[in-house]
């Protein structure tokens, strides 16, 4: 997957693997996060870091399998402070983590169905920019959208 530097406008080779004990015990010293990341512990979490630096962290996504709903829930969702807003480095780290998780919802046998309880002011932007539409409470994505969000995040894997 690429991300994109937003200095130079090249792109660039990211992974995602699964957060290990190591990764959580550095996380209490990183600064780049808001969220308390050992709550998680119990969830699946990933991060994604770029290849040619694989000990920075540039986001996480927690998520939770519910098989008896046939969906993937994200829990939480977080890029580093300098990768947000306007003036952030590096972009496409969200929707990558969003791809990873509609991506985990197909080879689950889900069909892409992926939810999250976002707060309000993201609402729209989840909508607008990953086509997720609203279930009660929940947003979520399924089918052909979490397709296209594969494709456009993950498309050249």
């Amino acid at each position: 997957m690429k991300l994109l530097q937003k200095s130079s406008g090249l792109l660039v080779d990211a992974f995602i693997a699964a957060l290990g004990p190591e990764d959580f015990a550095a996380m209490r010293k990183e600064k780049g996060f808001v969220f308390d990341w050992s709550l998680e512990k119990d969830n699946e979490v990933y991060k994604i870091c770029l290849k040619a630096d694989d000990t920075k962290i540039l986001g996480l996504l927690s998520m939770t399998d519910h098989p008896n709903e046939l969906r993937i829930h994200i829990n939480l969702l977080e890029v580093t402070k300098e990768n947000v807003g306007r003036s952030k480095k590096l972009d496409y780290i969200a929707g990558c983590l969003i791809a990873f998780a509609c991506a985990s919802a197909f080879k689950r046998g889900y069909e892409g169905f992926v939810s999250l309880l976002p707060k309000t002011e993201l609402i729209e932007m989840y909508q607008a920019k990953y086509g997720f539409r609203k279930l009660g409470r929940l947003l979520a994505i399924e089918h052909e959208y979490s397709k296209q969000v594969i494709d456009q995040y993950h498309g050249d894997e």
